[in-house]
């Protein structure tokens, strides 16, 4: 029972019924905002810019159910929440600009089905790795991501988001500004429940502040219904989109195991070695696969809810399933889900500030913490060439396979030169500065005394 401190402040609390019903309601509240914003943001992307009508409602809904059935195959250990994936975004855009063959006269929203067939197909795919990682067994795998490779990772995770949030607060710097004092000082200075809950008041004060100042505009929410069911609609299957989605959840799923090593770092827990990685693979495959059949984005375990773990220090996983619930409920009001969207993007900016910085810096706390020796040549180079492939390749590298285009993200780019460097370079043993001048001056003396 040595996990279960439940000491607010500075320890950390992992079993939140300790905190009494209220409390586990608000963290839970408080998940539910954190992903809320880039949740979204996907179908948005897809809907405005790519002409794929991809639903909201649908999104929130997968997204809500996904997370659950992730806890599910994790024997509900991993505080971690699945929102929809960025890193499908190329395949989405991809599949509108089909105008081949049978897609030569479809609009967006007959290419929708086919391109969420493709998103069922990488979810298996993703069933078929979980599936080796169990044969083979975790310990020998991860031998191929070492705290060099996953630290540099976790901070680049951190890092690829952080334009994002620069973009997002430049909309109205003094509410961005406001968010993330606000989220110091409870964090820093609150007592009690507003030390555990800085996110979800960084959210609330001001969005408050905006609304008085008129800086809200809920004049869509009066059109929308209080509650009205998901669009769902069933996947369609063709050899052309699968090419172009399937081959994406390799890279989605280097950027799994950066998450998952991001989430064990901060709560202190190997949830690779238990319940093991091929549980977490089977779980976000299972949630991808279902949420696709059915009209859904990709899902994908979300950074930004790693970063409420770090600074709320609850890392209970009942509060995850409860924003998970909540979102399942929100997926059902129209009304609920354009007055949160109604938030202004610069309060996301500044809490996302304080969010992505988190990530990163759990990066560098697990590169600490596993004494990574960075006074060996061959650790700079892992680390230096996953900086740059992380932040140098912004639009990724895109080429063609039997006629299929397909995108590797930064962050995939990154994984594969840091798990390819570190398998090839030799680990040899160098002598650190410090070494050098103690072998030169035991060198001197003997030659004194000779």
């Amino acid at each position: 029972m040595a996990k279960e401190k439940i000491v607010l402040g500075s320890q950390a609390v992992y079993d939140a019924r300790t905190l009494g019903k209220p409390r586990m309601l608000i963290l839970g509240l408080q998940h539910m905002f954190a992903m809320f914003g880039a949740t979204v943001l996907v179908p948005i992307i897809v809907s405005g810019s790519y002409g794929l009508p991809l639903s909201v409602q649908t999104t929130l809904f997968f997204a809500g159910l996904g997370t659950l059935l992730f806890h599910v195959c994790t024997r509900l250990k991993v505080p971690a929440f699945l929102g929809s994936s960025f890193a499908f975004l190329g395949g989405f855009l991809a599949v509108s600009k089909l105008d081949t063959g049978m897609y030569a006269d479809m609009t967006g929203a007959e290419k929708l089905p086919y391109a969420t067939g493709g998103i069922v197909a990488a979810g298996l795919l993703y069933l078929v790795v979980a599936l080796l990682f169990k044969v083979v067994g975790a310990e020998k795998v991860m031998r191929f991501f070492p705290p060099i490779v996953t630290g540099p990772m976790i901070i680049l995770i951190g890092l690829s988001l952080a334009g994002t949030a620069v973009t997002n607060a430049s909309a109205c710097w003094p509410l961005a500004l406001l968010a993330i004092a606000v989220i110091v000082v409870a964090n820093i200075w609150g007592k009690g429940m507003m030390k555990i809950i800085p996110i979800l008041l960084g959210v609330v004060i001001p969005y408050v502040v905006a609304l008085a100042l008129g800086m809200v505009d809920l004049s869509a929410a009066g059109q929308d219904s209080v509650v009205g069911l998901p669009p769902f609609q069933v996947a369609k299957f063709d050899i052309t989109a699968i090419l172009v989605m399937a081959p994406i959840a390799i890279a989605a799923m280097m950027e799994h195991i950066g998450d998952m090593s991001a989430i064990s770092a901060t709560c202190g827990t190997n949830f690779i070695a238990n319940p093991g990685l091929h549980r977490t693979l089977l779980g976000d495959g299972v949630a991808t696969a279902l949420a696709g059949l059915f009209g859904g984005p990709a899902n994908t375990t979300y950074g930004e809810n790693t970063g409420v773990l770090a600074l709320s220090r609850v890392y209970d996983p009942r509060v995850v399933r409860l924003a998970a619930l909540y979102a399942v409920i929100l997926s059902f009001s129209p009304k609920f889900a354009t007055i949160i969207n109604s938030i202004p993007t610069a309060i996301i900016g500044g809490v996302s500030f304080i969010l992505y910085g988190m990530i990163s810096a759990v990066g560098v706390r697990n590169i600490v913490e596993h004494h990574v020796d960075l006074t060996q040549s061959r650790n700079l180079i892992v680390a230096a060439v996953m900086f740059v492939c992380g932040l140098g390749f912004t639009d990724g590298i895109t080429f063609t396979v039997g006629g299929a285009t397909i995108t590797l993200t930064a962050l995939a780019i990154a994984a594969l030169a840091g798990v390819i460097l570190n398998a090839i370079l030799p680990n040899r043993e160098e002598t650190t500065l410090e070494e050098r001048e103690v072998q030169e001056i035991l060198r001197n003396e003997e030659s004194q005394e000779s």
